[in-house]
């Protein structure tokens, strides 16, 4: 997977907008709500939230991490983006957009909706 593919997949879901953070992370929002961090370093890794219940789980793939500074939110840091192939990838995406989303006050999502 590569930097362009991951936009397409994240821009895609509605309200979605993306921004440079901490100088060289790629991160795409939610209602000003980050859901899925590019770093833009060589090479790529991205990190996203995954469900309590998964998180234990995918630390123990070879490849994936606790995310530094929000693993206790269940965040994930992939460091090798080739471990899962692009419908993996839109799968974990969409459902990181969808924990994010979910957590938004009832006035964030209907700004979304305008």
């Amino acid at each position: 997977m590569d930097i362009d593919t991951f936009r397409l997949i994240c821009l895609g879901l509605p309200g979605v907008t993306e921004g440079i953070k901490w100088g060289d992370d790629l991160c795409f929002m939610v209602g000003g709500k980050m859901f899925f961090v590019v770093v833009l370093h060589t090479p790529v890794k991205v990190s996203f939230k995954v469900l309590d219940d998964e998180f234990d789980e995918m630390i123990h793939i070879q490849g994936i991490l606790p995310a530094p500074y929000s693993s206790r939110y269940k965040w994930i840091l992939v460091e090798d983006v080739y471990i899962f192939n692009k419908v993996e990838w839109e799968h974990f995406i969409t459902r990181s957009y969808q924990l994010v989303k979910a957590k938004l006050s009832e006035s964030k999502i209907g700004a979304l909706k305008q």
